[in-house]
């Protein structure tokens, strides 16, 4: 029996006097007015919905953006430009590094915070650590965290993203090239050496689900299996299956068309990009790919 069949079953009691009866009937309404009649939350007092407004940047990219981020994702630009700057001031080339980082398809984000890091190092020793910072998007700086407690979405990091990237006059001219990750950037990070890999990824997530508890709740939750989590770092791990990679490969086309009609800058002085360590071609270089996310907020 609910609490409402209660209440009118005690208002029905023959012999029960006037005052307990007008008493069970208040506390009926009173009842019936907090949850309705279904039992469900009444609109009155359920939690208010955050608002949601398309922002766009100097470039004229749009995204879907929850108001409460919008102080965060101003202090964070702030940050990282600083960040930028330091490091410019030493006298450093500049990159940005693109890589999936989200928990999908079988890739986890704290091994992919890892690869992003490790990429960082070695490709910071190839240019040499005293000539190059690359700003790796998975450091704390970069967390985007509401009062409320919210974590950011797609549309959300991409609005600080393509703020950063395109710099104050909208060039980009706060970077000096962008590494989009690959396959042997994840390969170099597992060891694997082309023999056997899936094997590896395996034994790699059997000890890593027994050591990392972050790991584990992502398998309880059904986001995560050994199998899909094989797959993605054998077969799907680089920037060509990330969302945020995609809008961010647009991104520096922008700015590169940008720059190609800022005298300033010219042909000669487009943002070089490079995919897997290597420098891609002038028609991989000029052309767009499929974006990543919706772009501005949907009308009802």
């Amino acid at each position: 029996m609910t609490q409402i069949d209660a209440t009118v079953h005690a208002f029905q009691i023959s012999g029960a006097t006037r005052l307990s009866r007008v008493a069970a009937l208040l506390a009926l309404l009173t009842w019936g007015g907090a949850v309705g009649l279904s039992g469900a939350q009444s609109p009155a007092s359920a939690a208010p919905k955050v608002a949601q407004n398309t922002q766009c940047t100097a470039i004229k990219l749009c995204y879907c953006v929850n108001d409460e981020f919008l102080p965060v994702i101003d202090e964070r630009v702030k940050t990282l430009r600083a960040m930028i700057a330091g490091e410019r001031a030493k006298g450093k080339a500049i990159g940005y590094f693109s890589v999936p980082l989200s928990t999908t398809a079988g890739g986890y984000f704290n091994v992919n915070a890892e690869v992003s890091a490790r990429a960082k190092e070695r490709i910071e020793g190839r240019f040499g650590a005293e000539h190059t910072w690359v700003l790796n998007p998975a450091m704390k700086e970069a967390d985007l965290t509401a009062p409320s407690g919210a974590r950011g979405g797609h549309g959300e990091y991409m609005l600080m993203w393509t703020r950063v990237l395109e710099s104050a006059n909208a060039l980009g001219e706060d970077f000096d090239f962008v590494y989009f990750a690959g396959p042997s950037d994840f390969a170099s990070f597992f060891g694997l050496a082309g023999q056997n890999d899936m094997d590896l990824l395996a034994k790699y997530f059997d000890k890593r689900l027994a050591e990392d508890a972050g790991l584990r709740r992502e398998v309880e939750r059904g986001r995560l299996t050994r199998a899909s989590f094989r797959n993605y770092y054998a077969l799907r791990a680089s920037v060509s299956f990330s969302n945020g990679a995609h809008d961010e490969w647009n991104i520096v086309r922008v700015l590169n068309e940008r720059r190609r009609a800022d005298p300033k800058f010219g042909n000669a002085g487009q943002l070089p990009k490079l995919f897997d360590g290597r420098a891609v071609s002038s028609g991989e270089f000029e052309n767009p790919i499929a974006a990543g996310s919706p772009g501005a907020c949907k009308v009802n």
